[in-house]
């Protein structure tokens, strides 16, 4: 499995690198834009029940869209850490991973929050959607737009070495 990764990854590099960088831009982008320009000017929507619906229309839409290309992150760091040696850089390797690995799980942890306040909203427990949808562009979106950001520091301190 490993020597097929390694060949692969020899063939391909310049695409799978370029994969690798592109969803962890729409990630990461994706989720900068959203907390940065869409959240904003959606708490300007007075209407609770207008406001709940375009926030979860919109998170929904998001989280679809990005699922593929955390996949493709996902498939293309396995490829990269099989078919390059990592030597002296074994660490950094190792933390990115790691931020990687903690920022898929908070996207889940997203996902699910999102679907909860789904159902507290279309069974009109408006109160509850809100109160439920909170920690996401609180806590949960920021703390995934800081690690990803270290995430992409750190590969291009690896392609340094």
């Amino acid at each position: 499995m490993k020597e097929n990764l390694s060949q692969l990854f020899g063939t391909f590099a310049h695409e799978i690198i370029f994969i690798h960088i592109l969803s962890a831009i729409i990630w990461v982008g994706g989720m900068i834009a959203i907390r940065l320009a869409v959240h904003p000017n959606l708490m300007l929507i007075t209407d609770t029940r207008v406001r709940l619906s375009r926030t979860l229309a919109i998170t929904g839409h998001f989280f679809n869209i990005v699922i593929p290309f955390i996949l493709l992150l996902l498939a293309t760091a396995i490829i990269m850490s099989m078919g390059i040696e990592f030597t002296e850089t074994k660490m950094v390797v190792h933390i990115k991973e790691t931020l990687w690995s903690i920022m898929a799980l908070n996207f889940a942890w997203m996902y699910r929050t999102r679907t909860k306040a789904q159902k507290f909203f279309n069974n009109n427990q408006l109160a509850d959607a809100k109160l439920t949808l909170a920690p996401i562009p609180k806590l949960l979106l920021p703390l995934n737009i800081f690690l990803g950001i270290v995430a992409l520091w750190l590969g291009v301190t690896l392609r340094g070495f």
